[in-house]
């Protein structure tokens, strides 16, 4: 119950502009495929950062097997990282499309680079 007092005034205030008219479903879809596809980028970054410094932690580990499974689990976190990012830019541009809010065609990449 505490949980829901706290998202409550959260989910109000995005609500709150298409109750009035003010805005539409449209525009409320398009903030967050926006907000969306400017953190993705920033995020498949730092996961790839992660799983790279994995790799370099796993090839310079040597012999101790310590420090190859601390080096493992990094590259398993940036690949999970990875996973989990590029999934929730599908489920956003997915949604988008049912909604009719998007445009036409190949949904743009994370970075909005088109074609990519």
């Amino acid at each position: 119950m505490t949980q829901i007092k706290k998202v409550l005034p959260y989910i109000a205030i995005i609500v709150a502009p298409s109750l009035v008219l003010a805005a539409q479903l449209d525009t409320i879809v398009t903030r967050i495929q926006t907000l969306v596809n400017n953190v993705i980028p920033i995020l498949l970054i730092i996961g790839t950062i992660v799983f790279l410094w994995g790799v370099i932690m796993f090839l310079t580990a040597g012999a101790d097997e310590e420090k190859r499974a601390n080096a493992r689990s990094l590259m398993i976190y940036g690949l999970v990282g990875l996973f989990v990012m590029v999934a929730a830019w599908g489920i956003v541009n997915v949604l988008v499309g049912f909604t009719g809010t998007g445009g036409t065609g190949i949904p743009i990449s994370p970075g909005g680079i088109p074609g990519i």
